[in-house]
């Protein structure tokens, strides 16, 4: 278990994670944002958007190691799969919604423990559409998988974290938001329809397409990038507007 949680507790690399939280900060209400920069004492959720990466290897927050991510193998089923005993990303996701609706009805007895559990929200809501972040426990969510990425020996999950990314569009987190951020109303009332739950089993099958496009040994160069680039748009957009629905929600 060591292994597993060291190498899969990074998603989306600091850019996605910074994207996400972004996008959301461009749809929250004003009450929301209010709210949320009295928790986090004038701070944004941007400024936290990659904490809980670095904390996780801390004694005092190792509890959340196995919250990124949930394994699914090969063999099962995402929904007759039970919660991780330790906690994954959707179990945690769901248990940390109902802490900051239950801290919101006494903000000032619940202050301290309403900011860790809305930076481990934040965060938590990348990793939830980070396609590896729901791959194989047998090969550490793609971390195994070796593949040459233009030329260079690199592993699954490796690439979908940074890699693609970069190579999809060597843009800042801003230049992200303005490029993509553009759905119609309509649109985004469909991206944050659904629950959690519904939005992890979303990105499961995105992960079961990833697995088929990508075996082991395989060369990753232009193609793959043309192919997969829209994905990792959309599923920024979807991490982003689904974060600002439930924030909106939470302290609406």
């Amino acid at each position: 278990m060591g292994l597993l949680v060291a190498t899969q507790c990074m998603a989306w690399g600091q850019k996605g994670h910074d994207t996400t939280c972004a996008i959301a900060q461009q749809h929250l209400t004003d009450h929301a944002k209010a709210r949320i920069a009295d928790i986090l004492d004038g701070k944004s959720i941007l400024y936290w958007s990659n904490w809980l990466d670095n904390a996780v290897h801390t004694p005092e927050y190792e509890y959340a190691k196995t919250w990124h991510y949930k394994n699914i193998d090969a063999d099962q089923q995402y929904d007759a799969l039970p919660d991780f005993e330790t906690g994954d990303v959707v179990s945690a996701l769901t248990d940390l919604q109902a802490r900051l609706v239950k801290y919101e009805e006494a903000p000032a007895a619940h202050k301290a423990e309403e900011a860790l559990a809305l930076k481990m929200f934040v965060h938590l809501m990348g990793d939830l559409h980070q396609p590896m972040h729901m791959g194989h426990a047998t090969d550490l969510g793609g971390n195994r998988i070796q593949v040459k990425y233009f030329g260079r020996d690199n592993n699954l999950h490796g690439i979908w974290d940074t890699n693609l990314v970069e190579s999809a569009h060597a843009w800042s987190h801003t230049e992200w938001v303005e490029e993509i951020d553009r759905v119609t109303p309509a649109e985004a009332e469909a991206i944050v329809a659904g629950s959690i739950r519904d939005w992890g089993r979303e990105t499961y099958s995105i992960c079961c397409a990833v697995y088929d496009d990508t075996p082991e040994g395989c060369r990753v160069s232009y193609d793959y990038v043309a192919k997969w680039a829209p994905v990792i748009e959309l599923q920024f957009e979807r991490g982003g507007l689904r974060l600002a629905h439930l924030l909106n929600e939470i302290f609406k």
